[in-house]
């Protein structure tokens, strides 16, 4: 899939460069479809290209050339994870639609708008940041107050739907979920449409069902709804049979992910075996076509989605070894995620990899396992900020007492882990109802029942 890339990457890393104050073009010459041929070294390159291209003297509509780099910027952030690369691209793309006159270039003004709101979603997303969705919701009201049609006024749509998708993603049920999701529906089409006259259009098409997909995956993992998860699978299957992966591989890879989890989330959902086993065979092929060095990020977050499908395999089929394959999988997210560690992605990591740990250790009877959970997840509690991350911290303390509990049991024994994981529990449940988020707030106080806190666990759930 990635081959018309490393030939690029061969074709060009020895390019000699060129006399010191000269310009250099790039590889794409500011189409930004072409973006996704780029592993991440050559795409940091094209972004330091683009601005340098922007700022040069005399250089022809620098708006547009702004607005190319703006987008580089904030695909290499994606990819990535990095906060200084996003916040580049937010700044760049101001710029653009400052350049741009809003009354007679509309459609590219709208266009700079869209991609300041779609900078604050990816904000929003990686670093867990949810006053951004507010930022990204007046930008795309400002694009599409302007425009009538186009590619601008799709992206606008796509992107007030995602806002109003996420703001209602932990509380509405399945009625109310697919109103929402249907916002999706128009702006697909006219992208569809669009993707006739323009390359484009039909990358931007698929990333706007993915987002739907990844939506419906959320909506149907927290309701257990199998008509949820089945439209996800279907939606990822279908953005990726309008790609060419050897023109679009990410964005392909991303599907099959996509569709690899939304069956792993359904087998679950149905306590079929075999499915999830399905789903993790489909998410093992998907990342054998997508490499760390073209995509980072995503090739962790796929590791983390398979490792998630595994632990679910382990639980369903009280498999050791599905257990210790999640635990690996969890280890090579690590590989990247260790470099971003404001990530609330890690932090997910580090809390699953150590109840793999303690599933483990309860099905083998090994205290070592178990040991080594204990210290990776108090690592992880000290890297977290409950001022920051409030939930990942709760999450965290909820896999703690985990540990504890899990203690108790092999041993037999309470040397301070019952009144410890009471402590841990209780705090976790101040925070979930805090944020009315009743199945982890139901999840703990079961927990607390159980380990013996039924006084605390008394409490309403959310």
């Amino acid at each position: 899939m990635f081959e018309l890339g490393r030939e690029l990457r061969r074709l060009f890393a020895d390019r000699p460069k060129p006399p010191h104050g000269l310009d250099r073009e790039g590889l794409t010459r500011g189409d930004v479809a072409l973006l996704e041929l780029l592993d991440v070294k050559l795409l940091a390159d094209e972004a330091r290209f683009a601005d340098v291209a922007a700022g040069r003297v005399g250089a022809k509509d620098k708006p547009r050339r702004r607005l190319e780099a703006a987008m580089t910027w904030r695909e290499l952030a994606r990819r990535t994870g990095d906060a200084v690369a996003l916040r580049k691209a937010a700044a760049i793309a101001e710029t653009a639609a400052t350049g741009f006159d809003a009354e007679r270039r509309t459609e590219l003004w709208a266009r700079a708008r869209c991609e300041q709101g779609f900078c604050a979603l990816l904000g929003a997303e990686l670093f867990g940041e949810p006053g951004l969705d507010a930022a990204a919701e007046a930008a795309f009201r400002d694009a599409r107050r302007a425009v009538r049609g186009g590619i601008a006024l799709a992206l606008a749509d796509v992107g007030l739907a995602v806002v109003a998708a996420r703001r209602r993603l932990n509380r509405d049920g399945e009625p109310e979920a697919r109103a929402l999701l249907q916002a999706f529906q128009a702006p697909i089409v006219a992208l569809d449409a669009l993707a006739r006259r323009t390359t484009e259009a039909r990358a931007l098409a698929a990333e706007a069902r993915l987002i739907r997909a990844d939506l419906m995956c959320a909506w149907g993992a927290r309701l257990k709804d199998e008509g949820l998860l089945r439209d996800a699978a279907d939606e990822a299957r279908r953005a990726g049979e309008r790609l060419d992966p050897a023109y679009e591989p990410l964005t392909w890879a991303r599907a099959d992910v996509a569709r690899g989890q939304a069956l792993g989330l359904l087998g679950e959902a149905t306590g079929d075996v075999q499915a999830i086993a399905d789903g993790a065979a489909r998410l093992a092929e998907a990342l054998d076509h997508l490499t760390r060095d073209h995509s980072p990020l995503d090739w962790a977050r796929a590791q983390v989605i398979l490792a998630q499908t595994l632990q679910s395999l382990g639980e369903a089929a009280c498999d050791e070894r599905a257990f210790e394959q999640a635990v690996r999988c969890y280890d090579r997210a690590n590989l990247v995620l260790r470099e971003t560690p404001t990530l609330p992605l890690r932090g997910v990591a580090a809390s699953a990899r150590a109840v793999c740990l303690a599933r483990s250790a309860e099905l083998t009877g090994d205290l070592a396992v178990l040991d080594a959970a204990e210290a990776a997840m108090k690592m992880e509690l000290a890297a977290l900020s409950p001022g920051r991350d409030p939930v990942g911290w709760a999450i965290a303390q909820l896999h703690l007492a985990r540990l504890y509990e899990s203690r108790m049991d092999l041993t037999g024994k309470d040397r301070g882990q019952r009144a410890a994981a009471v402590l841990a529990l209780d705090a976790a449940l101040d925070v979930f109802g805090e944020h009315g988020l009743r199945s982890l707030s139901v999840l703990a106080s079961e927990a607390l029942v159980r380990v013996g806190g039924q006084g605390l666990a008394s409490r309403p759930a959310g």
